[in-house]
């Protein structure tokens, strides 16, 4: 994005329902993102996991890409994906041709999460290996460049050390042009460098026991300095790339708590803003921010 003095500006913000699956009854589910739409967040998402790993694994939890592309088909304007795919549980071409299925579906509204895999407890109850840390990073940096050579040129050779496609075509192709956008939640050095040379969009958050950021070192502010300094490195602009993060129940307890979560995250260049998992009593909050705070946010932000 460009001003009109020809100096790039920071993408416009956006906010979110981070809604998850685990736990959730399918019209449930329909019924908060079709809620989601009609009060004009620009994207929902679930979660790619097969138990609940918020609470107990007896919990229901339906399948990610099915469920994503059922909720496309019944929505019409918001921006949907899930917060995000993990790359142990599907081969990365496979995944694509999903994810091109959800964009035609969605009519183009998709946005591709993607993460190297983390939750110890569900790859072992599914049988579905877990390779070390460093493994996963190194997975993970050759499926995106699988990727992103299949999405460029809808048909590719690539021998690479984990993956393989032999005259692989991606037909469809998919509706966003040039591409579907690629999120990239990264948390650690290596991974943040990824999101740095490829990411469309960067996903981070705080650190959290029993989440991906669990032993992070680094706090938001020192990530963020890392993945703006990495940008550079690789040639882009920091400015130019979006940058997202949870904003978790303290911060919707009111709309003054996310007004100024807001603010203190746009100072560090956030652009992207997603409510976790609403529970029922904050539904109310989540109204108010929508009809009273966001409307503001968004005009506030537009002002050269």
């Amino acid at each position: 994005m460009w001003s009109t003095s020809g100096v790039p500006t920071p993408p416009e913000p956006r906010f979110g329902l981070f809604l998850s699956q685990a736990n959730r009854a399918w019209p449930e589910l329909l019924d908060e993102f079709t809620l989601a739409e009609e009060l004009g967040f620009d994207h929902a998402w679930l979660v790619d996991h097969l138990v609940d790993t918020d609470g107990p694994p007896v919990h229901p939890c339906h399948e990610a890409w099915t469920l994503l592309a059922a909720i496309a088909a019944r929505t019409a304007r918001i921006r949907l994906g899930i917060l995000v795919t993990s790359n142990t549980f599907r081969h990365p071409a496979l995944l694509l041709k999903q994810a091109v299925t959800v964009d035609h579906v969605s009519g183009g509204r998709l946005i591709l999460g993607l993460g190297a895999g983390w939750h110890e407890d569900e790859h072992r109850r599914f049988g579905i290996p877990l390779p070390p840390p460093a493994e996963r990073v190194d997975r993970f940096a050759e499926a995106v460049e699988l990727i992103e050579e299949l999405m460029a040129t809808g048909r590719a050779t690539f021998h690479g050390r984990f993956y393989r496609l032999d005259d692989a075509r991606l037909e469809p192709r998919p509706l966003q042009r040039p591409r579907i956008p690629l999120l990239i939640a990264a948390h650690r050095p290596r991974m943040i460098g990824i999101a740095a040379r490829h990411a469309d969009q960067w996903d981070t958050f705080p650190v959290l026991a029993g989440a991906a950021t669990e032993g992070v070192v680094d706090d938001v502010a020192a990530r963020v300095a890392r993945f703006d300094t990495a940008c550079r490195a690789a040639g882009r602009d920091p400015l130019l790339v979006r940058r997202s993060t949870w904003v978790g129940a303290g911060a919707t307890s009111s709309t003054e708590a996310f007004s100024a979560f807001v603010e203190r995250h746009r100072a560090l260049g956030f652009t992207d803003f997603s409510v976790t998992r609403p529970d029922p009593q904050n539904w109310d909050v989540v109204r108010a921010i929508a009809r009273d705070v966001l409307p503001g946010l968004r005009a506030a932000a537009s002002q050269p």
